[in-house]
């Protein structure tokens, strides 16, 4: 489990190919810190590190996971939100976030709003996945808040200090974002699609 309090930005070192899967070599400032089978948020999708080398560690991504995520766009250089899994003695300063990433969005606006920044992100309204104002989203491992929600899109309000310790500054309208919709509103949502409420 984790919070979507963003501890690291990492950067993808390596992408090696092994099958349908890809290993991918990142580099991270708690690298030493890291542990064999340990999971870690990368981008908001929980990843098993299998591999740890000087201040490089592994991961792998399976196919699945490269059609359901932005993973299969990275490449060398590429920044990573990174975050380990809470702790259970510590503070819950984000919302709870599994690590499961729901589906990717695309970024379709990004407005200055002297020193915030309004960002707007589509997806797909087919997937039943729903958003309200003041709720909570995660967008590539981050928490954030909905500023505005609408069908197949919401907008979200980036302080600077997130701005600048998240990959958030290297996106550009166009980009693919992970986003994982806030549980309670995922059971909810289905329960009013099954029809179970009010039986």
């Amino acid at each position: 489990m984790f919070t979507g309090i963003v501890e690291a930005l990492g950067k993808v070192e390596k992408i090696e190919r092994e099958g349908t899967n890809r290993n991918v070599i990142l580099s991270a400032p708690f690298t030493q810190e890291l542990k064999i089978d340990q999971s870690l948020a990368h981008n908001g999708c929980c990843l098993t590190v299998v591999g740890i080398d000087g201040d490089r560690y592994t991961v792998t991504a399976i196919d699945e996971t490269l059609e359901k995520t932005n993973l299969s766009e990275w490449k060398e250089g590429t920044l990573v939100n990174l975050e380990r899994c809470v702790s259970l003695n510590g503070r819950l300063d984000g919302h709870v976030v599994q690590g499961h990433v729901d589906t990717t969005g695309r970024v379709t606006a990004m407005e200055d709003r002297d020193g915030s920044h309004y960002i707007t992100i589509a997806y797909d309204a087919g997937t039943g996945f729903v958003t309200v104002p003041q709720g909570s989203v995660t967008v590539n491992g981050i928490s954030l808040t909905v500023a505005h929600s609408g069908d197949g899109e919401f907008s979200v309000a980036i302080i600077p200090y997130t701005w600048r310790f998240t990959n958030m500054h290297a996106l550009s309208v166009g980009d693919r974002v992970n986003l994982e919709f806030d549980i309670i509103g995922k059971y909810v949502a289905k329960l009013m699609a099954s029809g179970y409420v009010g039986k």
